[in-house]
Parts: structure tokens; sequence; C-alpha cells
């Protein structure tokens, strides 16, 4: 896990690189409203997408939950992942019926 944490930091950054752009974006597409002049809309509403895409990238596709709390039984099913090639172990809850997908571990 240790060798993906630069990508995680790598990501934060560009997130909050995006938040700054967005937020300057509105403010240049607001400016003109200060001098009673309309407002530039362009700049604004891709502002106000770029910023609402940002925020909801990171609330979509945030980490999962772990296994915590529920009984969560492996599977035979084993598959790679075409994202990131790794190794992917399937987890089933048979309460609810539930799938989770979580790479296997290296055992180095």
């Amino acid at each position: 896990m240790a060798r993906w944490s630069w990508l995680r930091r790598w990501t934060d950054v560009l997130r909050a690189f995006l938040l700054v752009v967005s937020l300057l974006l509105v403010a240049i597409g607001l400016w003109p409203c200060m001098a009673g002049a309309r407002p530039l809309y362009p700049p604004l509403i891709w502002g106000g997408v770029l910023c609402v895409a940002t925020l909801l990238e990171r609330w979509r596709y945030r980490g999962q939950p772990g296994r915590e709390g529920a009984i969560w039984e492996a599977t035979d099913e084993r598959f790679i992942d075409p994202e990131t090639g790794k190794l992917m172990q399937v987890y089933y809850q048979p309460q609810s019926g539930e799938r989770r997908y979580e790479p296997v571990a290296d055992k180095d």
C-alpha cells in the first residue's frame, strides 16, 4: 500500500488545483457584476461545472468501507482488474447479497 501513497498525494494536489482553478473561473465570471455589468457566462458556467464535478468525483469514488461489522465470505472468484492489472478477490455477504471486490494482498 505504501508504494501507491505518492499517487494519493498527487491526486489530492490535482483535486485542490482544480478547485482553485474552478473558483478563479467563477470569480472571473462574477467580476463584472461588481461594476454593474452583466456577468461573463462562459467562465462562470465552466468554473461551476468544474467545481461540482471535482467535488462529486471525490464523493462518488471514495474508498469502500472495510469489511468490519459484517460477515463477509471469500468466494472462489478471482479476476484481473482491467484498469489496475491487479488480482482481485470477490467477497460475498450472505445477509444482503452484496459483493465486494478487493485486491489480493501480495505475499512478499
